[in-house]
């Protein structure tokens, strides 16, 4: 089985990848949070620069609804040594999808086939595309596949989810079987936070052999652990010093001081407080911290004071 880390916007960054990679390991490819500008920001120059990436498989995400943007942004990536691009069809944000672009893209299937038949006659690089199965009804899905099964895609990965679902509503692992129509590579994405969770999806289909997992492992830097092995080792010391390692790597290497690495730092904690048991006051501390004294004395007392679940 493979397991990918699944691109989540502010989070998976260059410094969380490679430190993840340091202390956990396990990913089988990292994808960047989305690529929009046509000439890359300088932000985003720093999430695929290889010297930010060295020792890990890292796959560009581009998100756009123009086809002479996404070709352009494609054209920088080549020249940084990359052969391969995904297209991102799954974002559900309203501020994107209002726009046409991620999952709202799915809404204009006329239009998105005159994109992808540009893309994929001039783009020099292979395309994978991560995908939802439409907006708000499972029937979509069927129409959005026969547009998938005219190009060379790459790899599709399925985030068994409609746009209008979110990340609230549960996954809909059954869909996911119908895309093998497509003879292509298949990766599958949607709430795996536990070996029960992936064992329904392999039930819907048994011949998954990749699993893509954002929230899941953000929460759990444990949880590929769990699934291979079947039990986490539950070591603190390991995670303190992961996330110690993390936040001295946002403040030496990004720009705006503590304000910046705060937000960082408090943004993973959201996923990372029901990790702990009885946590939630010591939590709290993290989040209310405006200093990084303050935020490296709440995460030690909250790991001197609170075990993990198990």
């Amino acid at each position: 089985m493979n397991y990918d880390l699944a691109p989540m916007e502010g989070i998976t960054t260059y410094i969380y990848r490679s430190t993840f990679e340091k202390y956990y390991g396990g990913v089988s490819r990292y994808y960047t949070p989305f690529l929009a500008s046509m000439h890359l920001s300088a932000r985003e120059k720093n999430e695929v620069l290889p010297e930010h990436n060295q020792g890990i498989t890292l796959i560009p995400q581009i998100l756009s609804n123009r086809a002479d943007e996404f070709l352009e942004i494609t054209k920088a990536l080549k020249d940084y040594g990359y052969d391969t691009v995904n297209l991102n069809l799954g974002c559900p944000s309203q501020t994107v999808v209002s726009k046409h672009r991620g999952s709202g893209f799915l809404a204009v299937p006329d239009k998105l086939d005159a994109f992808l038949a540009e893309i994929f006659e001039k783009c020099p690089l292979k395309i994978s595309i991560k995908t939802r199965l439409g907006i708000s009804d499972e029937a979509e899905w069927d129409t959005i596949l026969e547009i998938y099964e005219k190009y060379p895609i790459s790899e599709l990965i399925i985030h068994t989810r409609l746009q209008k679902d979110f990340y609230k509503l549960p996954a809909r692992p059954h869909t996911f079987r119908m895309a093998r129509r497509l003879g292509v590579p298949l990766c599958y994405n949607g709430d795996i936070t536990s070996p029960e969770a992936q064992q329904a999806a392999l039930k819907a289909d048994p011949d998954i052999d990749r699993f893509m997992i954002g929230r899941g492992l953000i929460a759990d830097p444990e949880l590929l652990e769990t699934l291979t092995k079947g039990a986490p080792t539950r070591d603190k010391d390991r995670l303190q010093s992961f996330l110690t390692d993390l936040c001295d790597r946002y403040i030496t290497e990004m720009s705006g001081g503590d304000r910046n690495t705060l937000y960082k730092m408090k943004e993973i904690w959201v996923y990372l407080g029901p990790l702990f048991v009885d946590a939630e006051k010591y939590v709290k501390k993290i989040k209310k911290s405006n200093r990084l004294t303050e935020y490296d004395a709440a995460m030690r007392v909250l790991f001197a004071n609170c075990d993990m679940r198990s």
